[in-house]
């Protein structure tokens, strides 16, 4: 049967040509980087997508992208592990200027205040160890905290500012010294996952009687992971699965063990507590147990049965 003719003034649908999907590298791992300045904690994952050939990468918390340092990324599988290092400790260094405040907190956004200010060193000790221990944070407007279905930094952009819940975090340590620049000192800090390095910065400055804004960051620890072991951006290296469960006990199993791990049911017996990364006979990391009432329960299993 022949086609009906177009209606006037209407142009034939176009059929779209279909992008050939191109074929997963399969790869699954971990990847530690010392992320650049000038680029977002996203922009990096697109690298790290590109260099391995897999669109299965994820990290385990944001840098803002003027900040620099420790960001582990899984690949593959490895995504699925990424919640065992989202809550984990961080270690920051960095420098804050007194005196002015901005919009953003840090460097990037625009000067908001000045403030005629001179501060000593143990001045600015003294009130950065009021800082330290169990404290409450306002996040900033720039920050990824959905308020209302919408992310703050999305509200920020469109010239809003919103009421923000405080939230709870912990700094073990807030040490900080002086530079060349009386107004200028560097900060070294070591807190819980959430907390806020320049809402640090600001109410530090506010604490003394004034005002201050972060000028530089860089994260120096991601829990085990530190920075002198992360690869530049141009230089990625892909690590084992198990690298993402540093700290978790290891237990070795057979292959009648690993076949019940793979159709992720439980085994026994066990006489402790905690989680602990399972493993097969050829070292390769199976999944997640917890040992809790005398059995190995799953948590999380990376792979079925083949």
């Amino acid at each position: 049967m022949s086609q009906p003719p177009p209606r006037p003034g209407r142009q034939p649908r176009q059929q779209r040509p279909r992008r050939e999907k191109r074929p997963d590298s399969g790869v699954s791992g971990c990847v530690l980087v010392d992320k650049p300045g000038g680029c977002t904690s996203h922009d990096v994952v697109d690298q790290v997508r590109r260099a391995l050939g897999t669109r299965r990468v994820g990290h385990a918390g944001t840098l803002d992208p003027d900040a620099t340092g420790v960001l582990v990324l899984g690949v593959g599988a490895g995504t699925k592990l990424l919640e065992f290092v989202t809550g984990a400790d961080k270690t920051y260094e960095g420098t804050l200027r007194f005196g002015v405040t901005t919009s953003t907190l840090d460097a990037a956004g625009e000067i908001t205040g000045h403030y005629d200010m001179t501060v000593a060193p143990a001045q600015v000790a003294g009130a950065a160890a009021r800082f330290v221990g169990d404290i409450e944070q306002i996040p900033p407007m720039v920050s990824a905290v959905k308020v209302g279905g919408k992310r703050l930094h999305e509200l920020a952009r469109a010239g809003q500012e919103v009421a923000r819940e405080p939230r709870a975090v912990t700094v073990h340590r807030f040490d900080t010294a002086p530079t060349d620049d009386p107004l200028v000192y560097r900060l070294s800090v070591d807190c819980t996952s959430g907390t806020y390095i320049r809402t640090l910065a600001a109410d530090l400055g506010e604490a003394l009687g004034g005002g201050a804004h972060l000028t530089s960051l860089r994260r120096t620890a991601v829990g085990p992971f530190a920075v002198a072991e992360c690869c530049p951006i141009e230089e990625i290296e892909l690590r084992p699965l198990v690298d993402l469960v540093r700290g978790m006990a290891i237990v070795d199993v057979d292959e009648t063990i690993a076949a019940q791990v793979r159709d992720g049911r439980s085994f026994g017996p066990s006489a402790g507590t905690g989680r602990l990364a399972v493993r097969g006979p050829g070292g390769d990391l199976l999944a997640i147990y917890e040992a809790a009432g005398g059995q190995f329960r799953p948590v999380k299993v990376l792979a079925g049965r083949a």
